[in-house]
């Protein structure tokens, strides 16, 4: 049984086929022995990380961890220096006595071990964790002691500054201090699940904040004397010209943070007090594409929405506000029907997520690159599948739906409030009502609710007031936010979406092509069984995943 080699061992335990360990042994075969036989499983997406980790655990008869819900003890990560963790990729997590307990992703490798004995001077027992968590931990704890440091750097720094004319402090950017800060609020921002960086210049200190399941939370506050060679320094890497303060500027930059390469756009807008940096982080191309099964819809929504991205040619519409998962929608539709024998093309400001397989475009408005230019040149691409960014001005509207209507199947977005709402936008916008009526397949609204942290919420019954809001005769159990560790005492872990779907039938189409209001297309969608927003965010108040007060903020209409 020991000498077993895993990937007999997966497929005796039915995690893989006989196909799958082919495949996985040709791939390590061609990669000349470089590459794990771990990580290829996880790669061809096969088994998740975790999965692998566990099954490996139960093989070699060593502990598994999961670090992201370990309390890891700042007095055992002390002992190991913070270049030999990162070196071989461990973590002490525990310690009792002249025992030190090490989370590594292999457990096996006795030389490891031995190198942490002789620099500890302690016994070491491995556990088995996976190496993301690892190098999270790694990232996260020894950060927080060199963050000290850094605030030191920075006290020092704003009294030199005090005294330095403007040109001088531009030189002096580089140092340290500033460097290090920058780098940090990225990482810190990364770890905590954060989509946005907000720097923000005020009279007496520079506030920053981190955007977190929607909501901005404060991350640090520093000393305004610092903030301009912070926004230097942001601006120097993404590209900016740091000498123009007057005006506003994008960039953007890359940065490695626990082993995943993350996208980084930059923006500044001058405000009374400085420049005011927001940074949006973006996923990669190392972190998998969502498949249309992972987009939290019902079962119901998914159905319509896969028999939608089976009609050959017509516009498929994503709607809802800024910060929705309306993109993430759209790529996983593209990930969907995106096949080789077919031409997909996208226009998108910017380029979000680059995939392979699909030939992206990015606008350029100062090259004359427009949405309208782009599609105009697309369309003599010969494509099958076009996916606009945004229909943002009655150009692309118009070109988009001709589009559609000559044979090709469209996919974008619209800023409407729901999807009834989207066919009317695209009326006024000046496309005629018969156009949308022949080449729309369907809408779909969405928003983002925040999930209840499943370790600290609490349970209560409705009040009749919320029966008529759930549209409900009598009182349930349902669950509000309390607040623990876990989820930094918001009450909250991550977000889903609700979806409201209207599939043009024919119903729908002669309505639309009369020119017929919000409300008679709402009336025929829900007769035809689409379900409102509040209908599936009702849903999940009762199954307990989210909260009433989540239903009123992301469907509460007057």
């Amino acid at each position: 049984m020991r000498n077993e080699r895993i990937g007999d061992y997966l497929v005796s335990q039915g995690l893989l086929t006989e196909e799958q360990l082919h495949n996985v042994l040709t791939k390590q075969k061609e990669s000349n022995g470089s590459k794990k036989f771990g990580d290829l499983v996880v790669e061809l997406g096969y088994m998740s990380e975790v999965k692998f980790t566990q099954a490996l655990s139960r093989k070699l008869n060593v502990q598994y961890v999961d670090l992201d819900n370990f309390e890891i003890k700042s007095s055992a990560v002390e002992k190991i220096p913070e270049a030999l963790a990162r070196k071989h990729s461990v973590i002490a997590i525990d310690v009792t006595g002249k025992r030190l307990t090490v989370a590594t992703n292999d457990p096996v490798n006795f030389i490891v071990l031995e190198d942490i004995k002789v620099s500890t001077g302690m016994d070491t027992r491995p556990v088995l964790a996976t190496l993301s968590s690892i190098n999270k931990a790694i990232g996260k704890y020894y950060n927080m002691a060199s963050l000290g440091d850094i605030e030191a750097g920075l006290s020092q720094m704003a009294s030199d500054l005090g005294t330095m004319e403007d040109e001088e402090s531009r030189d002096r950017v580089e140092n340290a201090p500033i460097v290090k800060l920058a780098t940090t609020i990225v990482e810190n921002a990364f770890r905590a699940d954060a989509t946005d960086i907000h720097i923000e210049p005020f009279e007496k200190y520079t506030q920053i904040r981190i955007r977190v399941n929607g909501d901005l939370v404060e991350l640090m506050n520093i000393n305004s004397q610092v903030h301009s060679a912070l926004t230097t320094r942001y601006k120097l890497i993404s590209g900016m010209n740091i000498a123009e303060k007057r005006i506003p500027q994008d960039g953007r930059f890359t940065q490695v943070v626990d082993g995943t390469t993350l996208d980084v756009r930059v923006s500044s807008l001058p405000m009374v007090h400085g420049e005011k940096i927001v940074i949006r982080i973006l996923s990669t191309g190392q972190i998998a594409l969502r498949k249309i099964t992972d987009l939290g819809m019902s079962e119901y929504n998914y159905q319509l929405f896969e028999s939608m991205l089976r009609v050959p040619h017509g516009v498929i519409l994503v709607t809802g506000p800024t910060g929705s998962g309306k993109t993430t929608t759209l790529y996983a539709a593209l990930g969907e029907i995106a096949k080789p024998n077919v031409n997909v093309v996208t226009v998108e400001d910017p380029v979000e997520k680059a995939i392979d397989g699909i030939n992206q475009c990015q606008v350029n408005q100062k090259a004359g690159m427009t949405f309208a230019a782009a599609l105009r040149s697309i369309l003599r691409q010969d494509p099958d599948i076009v996916m606009i960014g945004e229909m943002r001005d009655t150009e692309t509207a118009d070109i988009g739906i001709r589009a559609a209507i000559t044979g090709h199947l469209v996919l974008s977005t619209l800023h409407t409030n729901d999807a009834a709402s989207t066919v009317v936008r695209l009326v006024d916008m000046g496309v005629a009502p018969y156009m949308v009526a022949t080449s729309l397949i369907g809408v779909i609204a969405q928003r983002l609710v925040k999930v209840l942290c499943p370790e600290c919420k609490k349970p209560r019954w409705t009040t009749p007031e919320e029966n008529e809001l759930i549209g409900i005769p009598e009182s349930i159990q349902i669950y509000e936010a309390g607040g623990c560790p876990q989820c930094n005492n918001t009450g909250y872990r991550g977000r889903t979406a609700i979806h409201e779907i209207i599939h043009c039938t024919s119903k729908v189409s002669q309505i639309i092509a009369a020119g017929g209001g919000k409300e008679d297309i709402e009336k025929a969608a829900k007769a035809n069984g689409t379900k409102l927003l509040r209908d599936n965010a009702a849903e999940l108040v009762k199954q307990g995943m989210t909260s009433i007060d989540e239903l009123i903020r992301t469907t509460f209409t007057v």
